[in-house]
Parts: C-alpha cells; sequence; structure tokens
C-alpha cells in the first residue's frame, strides 16, 4: 500500500513532533506523517533546559501550563569542587546563584514531554504511525522520496516530497549517506542511570547539620542541576517530578577513565561517592534497576544537514557536549529552521540548500570551540571554572537568549553566530576559552592545579538576557580570567603534551 504526503517526518520523539506541530501551524492543509517506531517513549539523556530551550517550550510551542503540572521548575546550575575526598562537605566551592531563578526553565521527563508534544502534534492534524521502523529509503529529491516501512509485521511505503530525519543519534540519513562523522578532538563519553533514596539538598537534617552551608544561599539548591566537578570530568545530578533522580558521569577518556564495577549504576555510585558532595547525597541512593545507560563518544557532526527534499533536526543533526545542556537548544533552532524551509518549500518558494549547510556548519563548529574544546583540561579547578562560568553565561545570555526573547515567534529560525556580530562574538569567546585551556596545563605541570577547590563560594544574584545584569556578570568573569593569567605568569614547569586520542567510530545509543 503507498501512502502519499508532503512531508513524512522519521521519529515522533520532541524534535520530530515540534517539527510537525509547526508545520501544521504554519500551513494547516499540508499532509504531514509521523513514523515513529517505539510504541512508547524510555527516558532520554539530557532532562534539563535551558533559558532558550524554555523559551521555546513555553512561547514557541505553548507548553507553559503544561510544565508547570507534570515537570519541575528548574533553580539554576550549581558546580561542586573539592581538592579531595577527604574535604568537609561544607567547605567544598561551590558556583551557583544565589537566589531562584528569574527566567523560566526546567527539569523535565522526556519521555513524558515527547509524548505530549507528539499527541499536540496529532491533534494538529498529523497523521501518526506507530510503532513502525524505516527500513530503506530512497531520496529522490523534492517530490520523489520513498520510505519502505514495517509495521505490524506487514510492509508499505510512504511517498512524500520532503523528508525530515527526526531519529536522533540512530541519525538514519547522515549513517546512510556518510554524512556523520566522529569528533577525535573531543572524545567524551558517558554512563547514567536513575535513583531513588537520594537525599534532599534542601532537607532539615542537612541544615541542622551543615547550618553554614545551608544559610549561604536561599535557593532551592535540590531542583537546581548539580554538578560534581573533577580533572577530567563532572556528574549531573537532576532531581525529576516523581522522586527519583537522574545521575550521569560525563568524561574526557584522554583524562579520566570511571571506577569498574558489576553494574552501571554501581560505577557511578563508587565515582560519586568518592566526591564529598556525592558521598552525603548518594549515601543511601539506589539505582532503578533497567534503568542505566552508556554512550561511547558523546560527540559527533553531520556534514550535510540539508538537502533536496530532505533535513536534519535535532541530534539527527548532531551532538556536541551535555554540559550546560545544549541539546534542547539545538531541537528547537533545528525544529523551527526546518519547519521554516519545509514549509516554503511546499508551497513553491525557494529554500537556498547551501546557505543553510553553511550556516549550520558554522553555528555548530563555533558552539563546540567557544564552549566545549578541550573544556575538560580546566573543569576540575574551580577558580578557573568560575571564570568560564561567568563569561559563559553572560554571553550566552547577551547572544542566544536574548536572540529568541526578542522575537521568539521568528527568532529560532536564526542560528546563534550567524552574521558579523556573531562572529565576532565567537573569536572572543574561542579566545578566552583557549586561553583557560592554557592556564590549567600550566596549574597541572606545576602542581597547583584545584588548590582553590574549597572554603570559598561564587553565588550569583541571578542570571537574565538584560544587558546591564549580563554585562556586569561577563566584567566579572573577564576579571577573574585576567587575575588568572596574572598568577599564571609565576608557574613553573611544562604541560605535558595531549596525547593523541585514538581513531573513533560512532555507535549508536546502546539505550
Amino acid at each position: 500500500m503507498l501512502l502519499s504526503c508532503d512531508v513524512a517526518i522519521i521519529g515522533g520523539a520532541f524534535s520530530g513532533a515540534a517539527t510537525a506541530l509547526l508545520l501544521k501551524r504554519r500551513n494547516p492543509a499540508l499532509h504531514v506523517v509521523i513514523i515513529e517506531k517505539s510504541e512508547a517513549f524510555d527516558r532520554k539523556v539530557g532532562e534539563s533546559t535551558t533559558e532558550v530551550s524554555s523559551c521555546f517550550l513555553t512561547r514557541v510551542l505553548g507548553l507553559t501550563n503544561w510544565l508547570g503540572h507534570h515537570q519541575l521548575a528548574k533553580q539554576g546550575l550549581r558546580m561542586w569542587f573539592a581538592r579531595s575526598e577527604d574535604e568537609k562537605f561544607d567547605e567544598c566551592a561551590e558556583l551557583g546563584a544565589r537566589f531562584n531563578s528569574r527566567m523560566p526553565g526546567f527539569q523535565v521527563d522526556r519521555s513524558t514531554l515527547d509524548e505530549h508534544v507528539l499527541s499536540l502534534a496529532v491533534a494538529a492534524g498529523c497523521e501518526l504511525i506507530r510503532p513502525a521502523k524505516v527500513v530503506k529509503f530512497d531520496l529522490g529529491g523534492a517530490g520523489s522520496n520513498l520510505l519502505e516501512l514495517f509495521e505490524n509485521g506487514e510492509s508499505r511505503q510512504v511517498l512524500a516530497r520532503w523528508v525530515v530525519d527526526a531519529s536522533g543519534r540512530a541519525a538514519i540519513i547522515a549513517r546512510k549517506r556518510g554524512y556523520m562523522q566522529a569528533m577525535p578532538e573531543h572524545p567524551v563519553n558517558s554512563i547514567w542511570a536513575r535513583f531513588t533514596g537520594v537525599a534532599d539538598w534542601d532537607s532539615i537534617a542537612l541544615r541542622e547539620k551543615f547550618p553554614k552551608w545551608a544559610n549561604a544561599t536561599v535557593a532551592a539548591r535540590g531542583w537546581a542541576t548539580n554538578h560534581l566537578c573533577g580533572p577530567g570530568w563532572w556528574v549531573w545530578i537532576i532531581p525529576l517530578k516523581g522522586g527519583d533522580v537522574s545521575v550521569g558521569l560525563v568524561y574526557d577518556e584522554r583524562l579520566f577513565n570511571p571506577p569498574e564495577g558489576a553494574t552501571i549504576g554501581a560505577r557511578i555510585l563508587a565515582h560519586c561517592r568518592e566526591h564529598p558532595i556525592g558521598r552525603e547525597i548518594l549515601a543511601d541512593a539506589k539505582v532503578i534497576e533497567g534503568d542505566e545507560r552508556a554512550f561511547s563518544q558523546l560527540t559527533y557532526r553531520v556534514t550535510q544537514v540539508m538537502c533536496d527534499g530532505w533535513a536534519c533536526v535535532g541530534d539527527a543533526a548532531g551532538f556536541i557536549d551535555p554540559l550546560y545542556s545544549p541539546g534542547l537548544d539545538f531541537c528547537a533552532f533545528t525544529a523551527q529552521s526546518v519547519a521554516n524551509a519545509v514549509g516554503d518549500a511546499c508551497t513553491g518558494k525557494s529554500v537556498d540548500v547551501r546557505d543553510y549547510n553553511r550556516r549550520f556548519a558554522f553555528c555548530f563548529q563555533s558552539w563546540f570551540d567557544c564552549i566545549y574544546r578541550d573544556k575538560y583540561y580546566y573543569i576540575g579547578d574551580a577558580e578557573i571554572m568560575a571564570a568560564a562560568l561567568l563569561m559563559d553565561v553572560a554571553t550566552y545570555h547577551l547572544g542566544p537568549v536574548k536572540q529568541v526573547y526578542s522575537d521568539p515567534a521568528t527568532m529560532f529560525g536564526a542560528f546563534p553566530f550567524d552574521g558579523f556580530a556573531g562572529r565576532v562574538a565567537a573569536k572572543f569567546i574561542a579566545f578566552y576559552n583557549r586561553r583557560l585551556v592554557a592556564i590549567a596545563r600550566k596549574r597541572i605541570a606545576a602542581g597547583t592545579y584545584g588548590a582553590r577547590n574549597a572554603k570559598w563560594r561564587l553565588l550569583i544574584p541571578g542570571f537574565t538576557h538584560e544587558p546591564k545584569q549580563s554585562g556586569r556578570l561577563l566584567f566579572s568573569g573577564i576579571r577573574r580570567w585576567l587575575w588568572l593569567e596574572f598568577k599564571s605568569l609565576w608557574l613553573r614547569g611544562k604541560s605535558a603534551a595531549t596525547p593523541a586520542p585514538p581513531p573513533v567510530t560512532v555507535p549508536e545509543s546502546t539505550g
């Protein structure tokens, strides 16, 4: 049986469902078919939203009320450091907010979010084929794309004017066409699981045990995205609606390898309990059986994300790193941009595919160079990370956050770092990141790395996209950076050369 449609979307999770919903809102007459392989969505890595993805969820998709009832409000980002595993719990260095967040953010259970957005797309008139797996495809150009599906034990075909690949890390178009590339310059892996019995950060018990620590901030620490940080690695601790907690370890294999263990959950606990904060918070934690995952080589790029008759959105277009939770940001930008392009194409307007690929590639590479290249060399040093956090968050708010909030309906169709101002900003951010890496290498060689990982806190009044507030944070970060440069002048020793990472392939998810 042959089904003809305007747009076939492979994958019904967040990126695919959001693209479908935006297409139907733009042109209700379009016949949009969503092909989803699973009967029910599982939970995914990256449950924490940013200000940008939260803007997309609330201002573009209109999910404010639903999010308030079904997910947790996020209270910013906190980072924790220690000089050794014997550090006192209440003396670990802390970076974070003094007050609760001033902009929307959420700790999201992706399985429920994906189902809800998919249900909105279906309610808007999209046709859902589920469960069904795309087993073969022939992308012949706009109007000549043929997909072969396997549904309920039978084969069927879909003829689509346009195909949107929203298959996540499976990235079926990019893999088949050879557009998917590993990034050996950023060999980052992750293991994660969900736990019960995690201590309440804001409990009376902890307040009585560590009163000075408890009174240092009025923000709700427990609803923040808490990160334990060490040389070459970091751990996320994210609470979810219902009481269970997502805990994951991300590490640069050039610098760190996690402890061995019988299970992923056991390995995570063994590692976290070597950190004073993790030892206290996860003392009684128990892993939820069957809810453990591992990803090797998290980072990959896709060299071509749009062609005549097809496009990629979300993780099918590439993934950089979960630090700072940029995954849903890219989902938002690509969903809106592809919906705009495909919507135009379906009404007879021309689409500049070459320009789209160029702009996306520049954004992706700039984001990597600015924020993530070699960051794991200094992520375990509280002083260096304090400067980086202030500058990273300030430039993020002055750039992408200010951009999307200025006009949510249209600005998700423009990529970060677009235009002359974006290119200038990219050069500046990439420069200070390189300098912080250089300082970290000198500290490692001199044996002073992480020497000030205790007995101080950086508690920021709050983050907004208002230029005055973000400007203050930026200049504060620059001052800290310049002070680090000055102090590093007297450091002795030469940093060891970075060993070349081995050749890496990009495996599919093990979960």
